[in-house]
């Protein structure tokens, strides 16, 4: 069955969608959305993926868990369109990058914007929490880790540190620091240079860097 329409991650995570647990969250996740108000549309649950095919990922960032209100989340951790009034978190990414950066350009250079959990309740943040999610992502994440070399992590506060702590460091940068969120931006976010520090990195590996 084809969850995802980019072919190279549906046939990476081909395994996960015939598992149990996969099964249930999709039940979940149908009944869900014909119930409540969920976010995001159907078509974008698995946006992130579409447009970073596997082979091409350089860059993973973790969140935790799509924006929940409406016409912000579109797929992609942090994104919201531009038409959008962007959420704190966000202001701070910009603040530490100098400009409003652009996500979706991100997205298409090789950047996985990739969301813990991939759906939400409207108003409810980490409503679709522990449904199965997280072990679909962990599945995602582990197989970047073991299939691929030279990838940055960048994991934003505890939950990302936290999910990412099984990364090969010796095959793979991490950069870890707080989380833009403005409740710890200032506890070492800000003057962090995930960007500098990500490109400095590809470069040392003859790798394009990312525009940021």
């Amino acid at each position: 069955m084809k969850f995802i329409n980019e072919s190279t991650w549906n046939d990476i995570l081909a395994p996960e969608f015939e598992k149990p647990y996969f099964t249930e969250l999709m039940n979940f996740v149908d009944t869900a959305y014909s119930s409540t108000t969920v976010y995001p549309s159907k078509d974008k649950i698995f946006e992130a993926f579409n447009l970073a095919p596997f082979n091409k990922v350089k860059v993973i960032i973790l969140g935790q868990d799509p924006y929940h209100e409406p016409d912000q989340a579109q797929g992609l951790c942090f994104y919201v369109p531009p038409s959008v009034k962007a959420p704190p978190s966000l202001k701070n990414i910009a603040k530490e990058l100098g400009k409003m950066p652009d996500l979706l350009s991100w997205a298409n250079q090789g950047v996985l914007l990739l969301n813990a959990t991939l759906t939400v309740e409207a108003h409810k943040a980490g409503s679709h929490q522990k449904k199965g999610w997280e072990e679909f992502t962990d599945a995602a994440i582990k197989a970047l880790a073991d299939k691929r070399e030279n990838l940055v992590f960048i994991l934003w506060g505890a939950y990302a540190q936290k999910k990412g702590a099984f990364i090969d460091r010796s095959r793979h940068l991490v950069i870890e620091s707080a989380h833009p969120s403005p409740l710890s931006a200032r506890r070492g976010f800000f003057g962090s240079q995930p960007f500098s520090k990500a490109n400095a990195y590809l470069s040392e590996k003859n790798i394009t860097p990312i525009i940021w």
